[in-house]
């Protein structure tokens, strides 16, 4: 495990400190917080998983930490990295898998070459579909009987009941139980 007890944090503005390149890690760490976040940081092991996440084979830019920063399982909780195409590693559970946040990888036919061009519809198109933030309301209103069957089926009551297709549950984690 890379220790990051003797590493001083760099501030570099009001809101983002630097994790200086050091030992294994290959990038620099990047955090996105306020300096009363910050101290609480260093208390847990949120800034050593900055680091360790940093020293991942392949790693590009920087091991980043968003403003929800906690320590995690892996990567911290707030934690994003990107990784080279040739050289990286593939982590489709980096942040969540542990309680079953939703991650999942996805394979499909298509080549980079081919979807490159339509990033910007592709994510908009994703942006738009997937429920995502804080709200009370959306188009799918269910009972008390029917969030229990959600609690107990998981992905499965998601598939029969229209929001998804059999061939995702494998590749959920836990099969999306």
């Amino acid at each position: 495990m890379t220790s990051t007890t003797n590493t001083q944090l760099i501030k570099l503005d009001e809101y983002r400190w630097l994790l200086p390149k050091n030992g294994p890690m290959r990038v620099p760490g990047l955090i996105f917080s306020n300096e009363a976040l910050i101290k609480t940081l260093q208390e847990d092991q949120s800034i050593v998983q900055v680091a360790n996440v940093a020293s991942l084979p392949g790693i590009v830019g920087h091991s980043l930490a968003m403003p929800d920063i906690h320590w995690g399982y892996g990567f911290p909780i707030g934690g994003v990295a990107a990784f080279d195409f040739d050289e990286g590693i593939v982590s489709p559970g980096g942040v969540g898998y542990d309680i079953n946040c939703g991650c999942r990888l996805m394979t499909t036919h298509l080549q980079a070459d081919e979807i490159r061009p339509h990033i910007r519809d592709l994510v908009a198109a994703l942006f738009h579909s997937i429920p995502s933030g804080v709200g009370t309301s959306g188009p799918v209103n269910l009972s008390k009987q029917e969030e229990a069957r959600v609690a107990v089926q998981g992905a499965a009551w998601a598939v029969k009941s229209g929001f998804g297709d059999r061939e995702d549950l494998p590749r959920t984690e836990d099969g999306g139980c």
